[in-house]
């Protein structure tokens, strides 16, 4: 997120708050965790078939075969789009390893004793990477599966390695994803309005993120050239 899109979306939010994502970047998550439900709805259906009413109910097992694959373009094309805005706040730092090491604080919530840390803290950032990842396994092995006629004569057996990884990886996606929506809906109180609206409670900020949170006010107290 560049600090110039940040300081023009900022004007409008409420005082006492701190813009936290970015109208892009909301459309950006929203659209990612909407195509990867769909993916995760059509594909236990096909993983099982107790689950396969999941289809039934999304239309029918034929439509569902059909939109799977599409929808799981639209939501590699969103990952890489999140690559392109979050990469860099992504990578590791040397306050993610002293968070990793008191983790136990973060998930008793005392978050006081935990090290300062930036716009994401480090579990944020491993659920991110354990996504991207997963989501370059699953598009070259989906690939594979969509046009199995690619695979002709002996190298055939190669499907036999790819649908077991494309499970897999979509297993380690699913445990991740799990994760993410019970530490951002119900863990955190207002995690889910943020990401909707885009602006946290400074306090709030301040406590958790607090390198990012002085960078951001540093940015906003500039004057203006």
């Amino acid at each position: 997120m560049s600090s110039s899109s940040l300081l023009q979306e900022a004007k409008s939010v409420p005082h006492g708050r701190v813009l936290r994502y970015t109208f892009r970047e909301r459309v950006c998550h929203a659209g990612v965790g909407t195509s990867y439900l769909y993916c995760l709805l059509t594909g236990l259906a096909f993983y099982t078939p107790y689950l396969y009413w999941l289809s039934t109910v999304l239309g029918s097992g034929a439509t569902s075969r059909f939109w799977h694959p599409w929808v799981g373009l639209v939501f590699c094309a969103g990952i890489a789009w999140m690559y392109a805005m979050w990469s860099r706040e992504m990578a590791a730092t040397p306050e993610d390893r002293e968070w990793n090491k008191k983790v136990k604080y973060y998930v008793t919530h005392q978050d006081n004793l935990l090290p300062p840390q930036g716009r994401f803290n480090a579990g944020q950032k491993l659920f991110y990477w354990v996504v991207f990842y997963a989501s370059i396994v699953l598009l070259i092995t989906g690939v594979v599966m969509w046009f199995p006629e690619m695979i002709a004569g002996r190298a055939h057996w190669l499907l036999t390695i790819l649908v077991p990884l494309h499970a897999a990886a979509a297993l380690v996606s699913i445990g991740g994803f799990i994760i993410h929506v019970y530490m951002g809906v119900l863990m955190i109180p207002g995690s889910f309005k943020v990401i909707v609206l885009g602006h946290d409670d400074d306090d709030w900020a301040k406590q958790n993120h607090r390198l990012w949170f002085d960078k951001i006010k540093k940015l906003e107290n500039e004057p203006k050239k």
